[in-house]
């Protein structure tokens, strides 16, 4: 079980003007951005494992990064990355597989060969899904990003022993798509004044429990930032 409370301080934006931390002084660091979803994966299964004390968090402005960030920490310049025991890691999906091997807490490990089976097969798939979820975001939204979320409410069908992606319990898939679907039902409706659960009701009550989750919740973006954002990112005339 997760704890029962999050208290997690969100640390002060460090941007080109900063100074770094002390790096590789055996301090387990993870390197996000408060807006982007492909790091927030890696925040929430930190604080679901009850990592707060251990993993540091190390917040960037991914628009006008710290040169020392590509030059010291991570050469690949992106959001997330990991500093522990003296190397960093990058990639969202390999970190969550990371930190759920290499750390304690509870963990997502799969008996039932059907759930394991369409885990595999959603994590395998979220990339195509994020593909097309953003690039809907400057083509025919409505008419294009709606086939990603019935894809969802389809696999939310498979299993009817519980609200989540694989039934009863929240799992590291559920993760793996949650901090998309945040950022795009907050973006799609202020924009668009598209409701992604109308018509779905397994999309909803998954959304629902998933917000009932304090190692989520903790990670969420004010809809106003994350309308900002994605309107300046995708919206934003050349």
């Amino acid at each position: 079980m997760a704890a029962a409370t999050v208290n997690d301080h969100r640390p002060a934006v460090l941007d080109a003007t900063s100074e770094p931390p002390p790096l590789f002084d055996g301090t387990t660091r993870l390197y996000i951005t408060y807006t982007c979803p492909h790091a927030q994966r890696v925040w929430i299964l930190r604080n679901y494992k009850g990592l707060q004390d251990k993993i540091k968090l190390v917040a960037i402005n991914i628009q006008n990064r710290p040169a020392w960030y590509k030059e010291k920490v991570y050469h690949v310049n992106k959001v997330p990355s990991l500093e522990h025991n003296g190397k960093v890691i990058g990639e969202s999906l390999d970190l969550l597989k990371y930190v759920d091997s290499n750390f304690d807490g509870p963990t997502f490990h799969l008996n039932d060969p059907a759930k394991k089976e369409l885990a595999e097969e959603l994590t395998t798939y979220s990339d195509t899904f994020i593909k097309i979820l953003f690039a809907s975001f400057k083509g025919d939204t409505i008419k294009e990003a709606g086939p990603c979320f019935d894809y969802l409410e389809n696999a939310l069908h498979k299993f009817n022993d519980g609200p989540f992606l694989l039934g009863h319990d929240f799992n590291m898939v559920d993760i793996v798509y949650i901090t998309f679907v945040e950022k795009s039902q907050d973006f799609l409706s202020a924009v668009w004044n598209y409701d992604i659960t109308a018509g779905r009701p397994k999309l909803a009550r998954w959304i629902e429990e998933i917000n009932k989750i304090d190692a989520y919740k903790s990670t969420k973006t004010d809809p106003k930032v994350t309308v900002e954002f994605f309107t300046s990112v995708f919206l934003a005339k050349n």
